[in-house]
């Protein structure tokens, strides 16, 4: 049963899951299909792809952001900006420890999209903050990502 937010109409179902959390599924998932022999050992390929370092890092740093985000409530254009920065920082550093290789095309598009829907949760109108600043809703991490 949904449990209704802050924000009018938002379900829980509608809330932001971390992108870890999803790619973590995933990885289980596959390993349950190659235990029950419905995958071959060739085709294991997610658990190379998402190793346990990243899904860790990763969901510790979303998890900072989360807070960061929760304690920015009626907070200034700059301050939300410093919590995405913060964030984009740290996914940087466990990007490059992963050779540069732990986020791919569909795994950036997921983590900025999860930024903007736990900002958009927790109140920042998110279009309205980037027309502030003069950029794309699309654009709101692109001054410190390097993923």
């Amino acid at each position: 049963m949904a449990a209704a937010l802050s924000e009018p109409g938002l379900t829980v179902q509608d809330m932001a899951i971390r992108p870890s959390a999803r790619w973590r599924a995933r990885v289980d998932e596959e390993a349950t299909e190659l235990a029950e022999g419905t995958r071959a050992p060739s085709d294991v390929l997610l658990s190379e792809l998402f190793p346990e370092s990243l899904l860790a890092a990763t969901d510790k740093a979303l998890r900072a952001f989360e807070l960061d985000v929760e304690a920015l409530r009626d907070q200034d254009d700059e301050q939300v900006f410093e919590a995405i920065k913060r964030v984009v920082l740290v996914l940087n550093e466990i990007n490059e420890d992963h050779d540069g290789a732990g986020y791919e095309t569909e795994e950036r598009e997921e983590l900025c999209l999860y930024i903007d829907q736990t900002l958009m949760e927790h109140g920042t109108d998110v279009p309205a903050l980037a027309a502030r600043r003069g950029i794309s809703r699309t654009e709101i991490t692109d001054d410190w990502r390097d993923w």
